[in-house]
């Protein structure tokens, strides 16, 4: 078989590696999706709580409800926000449905490289297909061969750690019985009593800290003695609860106006320029966090670490990527999205050529791209797909063309600010962009996702 009928190997049936899959079969390519799990978005699944704050009409790919259509497939009311649940099963599970034998579920990639050539290599390297091998369910070991390689893996298995050296704090991994790294289900009456008449610590900044906040300031309002200490590293500023009705997402903006109810009804308080280095249990079996600078917080009995996600490289360690050495994300478009620099807005739709690699054929998409950069959104993934499959199939006109605008965030992090604990109202204003502080709002203003739309609050 020639390299031309070999299939493009999709890593991941989540939104975009679908999306992507959906694109290449619009082309006349095959595609071959390995998703380690036993469903479609597997990963949207173990968030299927948390409701999204973008709408029905922002999160479905035009050429996946192509693909729907001759199904009877009905689209769902397109202003409407869904939650990854719906997300998954009302849309990601029919599009993997139709795309039938094209998707194989229970197949994890262990790694990727070209056949017969280690990273090494260059005689003839471009000249060989790649080849992936895969764990199966049964624990068997496969390998298949492919065109071209689209990773659409994400990063939900890689959550970043309470530690703010990006390791994890000394005593986290011991605590891991009071310690989460997911956005808990508080609808479910077992997980509610986890937290219920708690004091609970959550460390993070972006849109995931702002639904736990929002959530547990619900539960405060009913169960007495539920409360919030909210873990900054940096201090409050105009931008901290995110562009308010200024965002033109506005359940993204109403989200953070909750997070701020939360703070301003007593239901959070909140500690400013704590970098945690260490958790500490005391004689009562309580956590107790502990900063870089000595300090000490009162103890909870939970924490929440949702301070972002990050890339896991390890399967293609064989492979020659081209990856900014702070972000881990492609080299030509980290400068777009790197919180330290950038300001709100100036992350443009982009394509193959922003996330090509020195290893050609290879391409990391959706969230994975990002690497550990914030604020991702599903139809920028689904602009990022449009422009490979677009390449792959040799219409460079097309490729490089943009198809999307992308909504303001009405977030900011430049200006070298971002993560800074020094970064108040006054700092924030230098990164030139930001709304300024929101208005107040009701604790129960609606709560929107982070997952499936966007990877974390930075802008």
């Amino acid at each position: 078989m020639s390299e031309q009928q070999l299939p493009v190997a999709v890593i991941g049936a989540g939104p975009v590696g679908l999306a992507a899959a959906a694109h290449l079969v619009e082309r006349g390519i095959e595609p071959l999706v390995l998703e380690a799990g036993p469903a479609a978005a597997s990963a949207v699944r173990e968030w299927s709580h948390v409701r999204l704050f973008s709408t029905w009409g922002e999160v479905i790919d035009p050429a996946a409800e192509k693909l729907l259509a001759p199904t009877g497939w009905t689209a769902p009311d397109a202003a409407a926000y869904p939650t990854g649940g719906d997300w998954a099963e009302l849309y990601l599970q029919p599009l993997a449905d139709a795309l039938g034998d094209h998707v194989r579920y229970g197949a994890r990639v262990t790694g990727v490289s070209r056949a017969g050539r280690d990273r090494i290599v260059d005689a003839g390297r471009e000249g060989q297909p790649f080849v992936l091998h895969l764990t199966t369910d049964g624990g068997r070991e496969e390998r298949v061969t492919a065109r071209a390689v689209i990773d659409a893996s994400g990063t939900w298995t890689t959550p970043g750690p309470a530690g703010a050296a990006g390791l994890p704090a000394l005593g986290e991994k011991a605590a891991a019985d009071r310690v989460t790294h997911r956005v808990p289900d508080l609808s479910d009456p077992a997980v509610r009593a986890r937290y219920a008449g708690k004091r609970t610590a959550v460390i993070g900044s972006g849109a995931s800290a702002f639904t736990a906040l929002a959530t547990l300031a619900e539960v405060a309002r009913d169960e007495p003695g539920t409360h919030a200490v909210w873990v900054l590293r940096r201090g409050i500023g105009g931008s901290t609860f995110g562009g308010g009705e200024a965002d033109e997402l506005p359940a993204r903006g109403a989200l953070g106006l909750a997070a701020k109810a939360a703070v301003d009804n007593g239901h959070a308080d909140a500690v400013t320029g704590f970098r945690t280095a260490a958790v500490e249990r005391d004689a009562d079996g309580r956590l107790v966090l502990t900063g870089e600078d000595g300090r000490r917080l009162d103890p909870v009995d939970e924490v929440i670490v949702l301070t972002g996600f990050r890339p896991d490289l390890s399967f293609l360690s064989e492979l020659r990527l081209g990856l900014d050495e702070r972000l881990q994300a492609p080299v030509a478009l980290a400068p777009l999205i790197d919180p330290n620099q950038h300001s709100c807005g100036t992350v443009y739709p982009h394509g193959h050529r922003e996330l090509s690699h020195p290893e050609q054929g290879v391409y990391l998409v959706g969230m994975k791209s990002y690497g550990r950069a914030p604020t991702f959104l599903a139809m920028t993934g689904y602009e990022q797909v449009r422009s490979v499959t677009a390449a792959l199939a040799g219409d460079t006109e097309s490729a490089d063309r943009v198809e999307l605008t992308l909504p303001e965030t009405g977030v900011c992090g430049g200006a070298g600010l971002f993560d800074d604990p020094a970064a108040t109202a006054q700092g924030d204003s230098g990164g030139g962009c930001c709304a300024p502080a929101p208005a107040d709002a009701t604790a129960g203003a609606t709560a929107g996702a982070t997952a499936g739309a966007t990877a974390g609050g930075g802008c």
